[in-house]
């Protein structure tokens, strides 16, 4: 299957809203925000609602690359042990999260935008291999970019994996989608006198050793002077206003 384009002459990018802080955009997106109100695997309704929400921000005028988890299939870190090395299942988690890629890519088509699922982990017979350039392209022409397979390597989180392809896609800010609208200082869930961050340094997420995202991610957007704008997904147009600046975030940021 070849993937090669670039005799395809460069389609034009929907208007951009005018100050919009981020023009191009990732939004880390975990397998979980997939499964909605299941105990496992895919919800085609939450599923098709992450996927109108990028259409949206596409249509703004941002430049939407995505980075999928696949934790609502296989985590990992969690099924190492006796006997599962854990290299191995970090190798079965980065298939998972091109089974959530190409899911959500169906997804964003049938809601009217392009898209292309790349993968770190080369299976040219399902998806194009991940390489920057080709990814910058897809960015360009419009498309929306998903990127599975994590970074290709075991011991990485999807979340390190995406402020370092965020990074390297030369983004304007990475989007972490979760469950909550924000960092507290304890989970809200547990603890109900947790306060909500509506601003931290990264040395700030570091020293409080917030879980939000993990070390080797708020380290890397540090050394990139990427910001992390952290969201509830649960709400219908939540990426649209975390791209805009508005809503009900927290951001992290030199």
């Amino acid at each position: 299957m070849s993937f090669d384009d670039s005799d395809v002459p460069e389609p034009r990018m929907p208007y951009a809203a005018p100050g919009l802080p981020y023009p191009r955009i990732l939004v880390k997106v975990s397998g979980e925000a997939l499964m909605g109100p299941e105990p496992f695997g895919l919800h085609p309704p939450t599923v098709a609602a992450i996927a109108r929400d990028l259409v949206a921000a596409r249509a703004l005028g941002c430049e939407v690359a995505v980075v999928v988890g696949g934790g609502n299939i296989l985590r990992g870190a969690r099924v190492a042990g006796e006997d599962l090395d854990r290299a191995t299942a970090d190798h079965m988690g980065m298939l998972a999260t091109v089974m959530n890629g190409l899911a959500l890519e169906q997804a964003i088509e049938k809601a009217g935008a392009p898209a292309r699922t790349l993968s770190a982990v080369p299976m040219p017979t399902v998806c194009e291999p991940y390489a920057r350039q080709p990814a910058l392209r897809h960015l360009r022409r419009g498309r929306i970019v998903l990127l599975a397979g994590g970074t290709g390597n075991p011991y990485f989180t999807t979340d390190t994996g995406a402020v370092l392809r965020a990074a390297e896609l030369d983004c304007d800010a990475v989007l972490k989608a979760t469950n909550v609208d924000g960092v507290y200082t304890a989970d809200p869930k547990t603890d109900p006198s947790a306060t909500r961050y509506d601003r931290l340094t990264h040395d700030q997420a570091l020293a409080y050793d917030l879980k939000v995202m993990d070390a080797a991610a708020f380290a890397l957007a540090r050394e990139a002077a990427l910001p992390i704008i952290v969201f509830s997904i649960r709400e219908p147009g939540a990426i649209v206003r975390a791209a805009t600046g508005s809503g009900r975030v927290t951001v992290v940021a030199p």
